[in-house]
């Protein structure tokens, strides 16, 4: 992601503005939240937006063994964060689409 750093777009922007990111995790609760912080901050540092509830995580049962890829079924509140996700995300992107970050130039 540092390559956004050095490239600009015909504005003087870097290349990510008026894209959005989204983060999905699967780890431990406290996991989940340190991943996407680092990975938010991250994005943020070269010019993707973040949207309102942008991250989805499974983090089962505490101390389980069992795998999210091994579940019968997404339990609901996983399916809930997802398309909670999808929506804020494509919401946001369509803004940004129709209205973009002024340019410096």
């Amino acid at each position: 992601m540092d390559a956004f750093l050095e490239e600009a777009d015909e504005n003087g922007r870097m290349l990510s503005y008026d894209k959005v990111a989204a983060v999905a995790v699967v780890s431990n609760e406290d996991g989940a939240h340190h991943v996407s912080a680092e990975v938010y901050q991250a994005l943020n540092d070269v010019g993707f937006t973040i949207p309102a509830n942008a991250v989805a995580y499974w983090v089962g049962e505490a101390m389980g063994s069992k795998d999210f890829i091994d579940l019968d079924e997404v339990p609901d509140v996983v399916t809930k964060a997802v398309d909670m996700l999808v929506r804020n995300t494509v919401h946001l992107a369509r803004l940004l689409q129709a209205k973009k970050y002024p340019s410096e130039k």
